[in-house]
């Protein structure tokens, strides 16, 4: 088997936790996985990794083995994205990380058009509303919604992301239409969750009881913007959601804006990717792309 192969398979099952999540990395099968490890192992003749029905450690001479493999392995990648550097084409596999409303309405119609520009470039896109880890995970960049904690990351700007509350025109004739978010309080509002916890609607105007009560009062909540649009067209009541995503149904009167004063601000967006990052042309013409095509 190829070693430097079974190296990387090697790292993604400690870093992963498990054969199956490493394999499914490398589109490999579990078994295939454990094949790579068991040639390490035998080529080593030592054991990496101590497995049972529940868990995985790593042996202590795992854990060295683990360390190096990482450290050689950075090496090789970086003497890869040197040569590519040095080629006039962009080509190669991009993985970027991005929001999943906002991947889905803005990303993904801009990265079929970039594919269409740069044939000898594949792009995995992840849709997730993770915080996700670019570096320990893999990602060549992502893009970020809100003010950006981490400096250690080259971040462009993109255009802001506003929101909108709405409601469908039946719900509103039965249950009337909102001044203030005072009036909130009479109403229901979808609530939008995520990691189990309400990541909310805030708006001008409103203080923190205000706020609380309404977030305790909601009866219907989804960690899917896209679930939250569906109850809000079925008439069930109002929802704060990111104006692209529901832009098409305002157009044609399926839902209704509202509280149009008392929207929050809109949330700064930002196309980020490591600062010690080489700067490989698959990556600058992926970023100046977006940045054209999405920036403000």
């Amino acid at each position: 088997m190829d070693t430097l192969l079974s190296m990387r398979v090697f790292v993604a099952i400690v870093e992963a936790g498990s054969l199956s999540a490493a394999a499914e990395r490398f589109s490999i099968s579990a078994p295939m996985a454990g094949k790579h490890l068991q040639a390490l192992e035998a080529r080593l003749d030592a054991r990496l990794i101590v497995r049972t029905t529940r868990r995985q450690s790593l042996t202590e001479i795992g854990r060295e083995y683990y360390e190096r493999c990482r450290r050689i392995l950075a090496e090789v990648d970086s003497a890869d994205s040197l040569a590519e550097s040095m080629s006039a084409t962009p080509r190669g596999t991009l993985r970027v990380t991005v929001p999943l409303t906002y991947g889905a309405q803005f990303v993904t119609p801009a990265v079929t058009e970039f594919l269409a520009a740069f044939a000898q470039i594949t792009v995995e896109l992840d849709l997730t509303n993770r915080m996700v880890d670019i570096v320990e995970e893999g990602f060549d960049a992502a893009v970020r919604i809100g003010a950006l904690a981490d400096s250690s990351f080259v971040a462009r700007p993109l255009k802001p992301y506003a929101m909108t509350v709405c409601a469908s025109p039946d719900y509103l004739a039965r249950a009337g239409t909102p001044a203030t978010p005072a009036d909130l309080a009479s109403h229901e509002c979808l609530g939008f969750v995520h990691l189990g916890r309400e990541a909310g609607w805030r708006l001008e105007g409103e203080d923190d009881a205000m706020h609380a009560r309404r977030t305790q009062s909601a009866r219907f909540r989804a960690n899917n913007g896209q679930a939250l649009k569906k109850a809000a067209l079925a008439g069930f009541g109002l929802v704060l959601q990111p104006h692209a995503l529901v832009e098409d149904e305002l157009g044609s009167g399926a839902l209704v804006a509202v509280l149009a004063d008392c929207l929050p601000k809109p949330s700064p967006v930002h196309l980020v990717y490591p600062r010690d990052t080489r700067a490989t042309p698959k990556l600058a013409s992926f970023v100046e792309f977006m940045v054209n095509k999405l920036g403000v």
